[in-house]
């Protein structure tokens, strides 16, 4: 069996919260369909609402607490990520917001990342498309074409069962063919010397 890292990101801002719910079932249905593939899956939950002191505080002094800094390893080294974000003003959360933007350049080029959000209206669906899609086109991750959406309305018995299920197993079927055909990501130490102290004195 391949081993490999999932990350799941959950802006949240209650506890419990149908975010992190939502989030849960996705990284469930994640291992499900990676395990059929020969794949199996670590899974690492990030809750932005504990860090919500530590992303501020970065903003304002460029500097990342213990806490923080791991979260930010922990995407970077990831093979793969989950994302969920509650519904604000007919966005994205800021504090969902405020994470990605302290992530070091190009943390998320090229690694595959499954969308997700919940609101309390499914009025606010289109969120995926407007503003969470161009926001991680921008950081040049590779989203994957199933996005998921949870109304209020969806949590219901017969609801998560059905059409919400559905969605959730389908971009975790997809999610887990991106992971299974790549190789585990690899973190670059910026520190690290390219060139062995021996050439450095021939060229001296």
């Amino acid at each position: 069996m391949k081993q490999r890292h999932l990350v799941v990101v959950s802006a949240g801002l209650s506890q419990p919260s149908s975010t992190r719910l939502l989030a849960d079932q996705l990284s469930a249905a994640a291992v499900r369909a990676a395990a059929q593939l020969g794949v199996t899956l670590d899974v690492q939950v990030i809750e932005l609402r504990d860090l919500a002191h530590d992303i501020t505080d970065h903003m304002l002094t460029g500097f990342a607490k213990p806490a923080l800094k791991q979260a930010q390893d922990s995407v970077a080294a990831a093979d793969a990520l989950i994302t969920v974000t509650p519904v604000f003003t007919a966005s994205y959360s800021g504090l969902y917001k405020s994470f990605f933007d302290v992530l070091e350049k190009d943390t998320l080029a090229d690694k595959p990342v499954l969308l997700a959000a919940t609101a309390g209206t499914a009025r606010h669906s289109l969120v995926l498309e407007h503003a969470l899609r161009p926001l991680f086109a921008y950081l040049r991750a590779t989203v994957i074409p199933t996005a998921v959406f949870a109304a209020s309305d969806d949590w219901g018995a017969n609801s998560v069962e059905g059409p919400l299920r559905a969605r959730i197993d389908r971009a975790a079927a997809e999610l887990a063919r991106e992971i299974e055909h790549r190789e585990p990501a690899t973190v670059t130490d910026p520190f690290a010397l390219t060139t062995s102290f021996e050439d450095l004195m021939k060229n001296l």
